[in-house]
């Protein structure tokens, strides 16, 4: 337990660069058109990336402040872009009115992990690494 508080901003950092590094993946190699909302998860993730790398980098546990918003934010965009595939009601609001649509899956492993799932899986794990495991 000691390990992860000490490591905390490193933790949460990796989880950010494998989900950036995944997303790089699955659009510039395997060639999946990102959608609107898709977008807008990258812009709350990549961010992190760089702000955690930084702040893990100087022991610099006061950047909580500035990447909590993000990655909750980044939940709450996963959140409903995952919704928007998996529930048939909220096929109805459409973000996306160019482009993709956000309710394509290009991927869907064991019938629920999809794209936007992996991304709100990130995302709260770099919020609860961020809120549990405080500094003492």
């Amino acid at each position: 337990m000691e390990l992860m508080r000490r490591n905390v901003l490193y933790f949460a950092w990796l989880v950010a660069v494998v989900a950036t590094l995944g997303s790089l993946y699955f659009s510039e190699i395997k060639g999946f058109i990102p959608c609107e909302l898709c977008w807008y998860q990258r812009i709350l993730m990549y961010p992190l990336s760089l702000l955690l790398g930084i702040a893990a980098f100087y022991d610099e546990h006061s950047i909580k402040k500035y990447v909590l918003p993000l990655s909750i934010l980044g939940m709450l965009v996963s959140s409903f872009h995952y919704m928007e595939q998996k529930i048939p009601g909220f096929a109805a609001i459409k973000p996306c009115t160019q482009g993709v649509p956000c309710s394509a899956e290009y991927i869907n492993v064991f019938g629920f992990v999809t794209i936007p799932f992996l991304a709100l899986i990130a995302f709260t794990l770099i919020t609860v690494l961020l809120i549990v495991f405080r500094r003492k």
